[in-house]
């Protein structure tokens, strides 16, 4: 690598979080540029898969119980959230999203005596990452949801003759199997969340000082060499990179669930989403 390469690392690595060169190049661009600019910009693709993924999960198991339950004022809200965010487009989520955000008064809502700041909320880092959140919430839900029925009832029975009950009884035996059948499709779903993140250039939550995710910087070089066939497979490449990262991760975890089972060390199969 060149010392001109490195330096051009150095100047625009970190540039979509602010760290570096303020301005960006405008001429003269070479293919360290291009990777470059669009690697860092997948630091914020990462951001909002992650966050989304991390909060959607715990949120996701609270949905599947609520759906499974008897209480109709639990299943209820649970069945709803789930089939509208389901049963909608994620860009017009992240639309309507946006323009109801932007509703809010600009000088804060007053709540108990305090003014609580709203407008951070229309930035894409909160914004964009909240929509995910509730997608990629109630996908997942769905999928726990369905790995829960498909819970063994001589499990269950099992449990019960060895006196298992409540608690004790979801922690040892009905969680951990749930996690194990649900595994698979749930890894699917975070290789789809991670690629819906780059729906957020598309949205209406802007890029603030030019510092946005990877399509944004792929678009920006397009724009300026007038040549889309360079950038636009790099940020595929970088997807393609983050992708098989997922995988690994959570081939790894597999395992762990099913440790104990007949043929653990086998790998994780991922089949691709056609149709979701």
């Amino acid at each position: 690598m060149s010392d001109h390469c490195l330096q051009i690392i150095q100047d625009y690595g970190l540039r979509s979080l602010g760290i570096g060169e303020r301005a960006l190049p405008r001429t003269d661009f070479t293919l360290c540029h291009e990777f470059t600019l669009i690697g860092s910009g997948m630091l914020w693709n990462i951001y909002f898969g992650t966050i989304a993924l991390a909060f959607g999960f715990v949120f996701s198991v609270i949905l599947a119980l609520g759906k499974s339950s008897c209480r109709a004022w639990l299943r209820k809200p649970s069945e709803w959230f789930v089939f509208v965010f389901r049963g909608s487009p994620l860009f017009i989520q992240f639309f309507l999203v946006y323009e109801l955000l932007t509703m809010l008064p600009r000088q804060g809502i007053d709540l108990l005596g305090l003014t609580v700041e709203t407008s951070w909320l229309t930035r894409a880092w909160a914004g964009a990452t909240i929509v995910l959140f509730l997608n990629t919430s109630a996908y997942a839900a769905e999928i726990f949801y369905g790995a829960l029925q498909a819970v063994p009832k001589g499990d269950e029975e099992a449990a019960d003759a060895y006196g298992f009950t409540g608690w004790k009884k979801f922690r040892r035996i009905t969680w951990p199997t749930m996690m194990r059948l649900a595994w698979p499709s749930y890894t699917n779903e975070a290789i789809f969340l991670f690629h819906s993140t780059a729906l957020v250039f598309f949205s209406g939550f802007p890029a603030l000082r030019q510092q946005g995710d990877a399509l944004y910087y792929a678009n920006y070089l397009a724009d300026k060499t007038f040549n889309p066939f360079v950038p636009y497979p790099i940020a595929a490449f970088y997807f393609i990179c983050l992708t098989l990262i997922v995988i690994t991760i959570f081939g790894a975890i597999n395992r762990r669930l099913n440790r104990h089972l007949p043929g653990a060390t086998k790998k994780l199969r991922i089949k691709p989403q056609i149709i979701r």
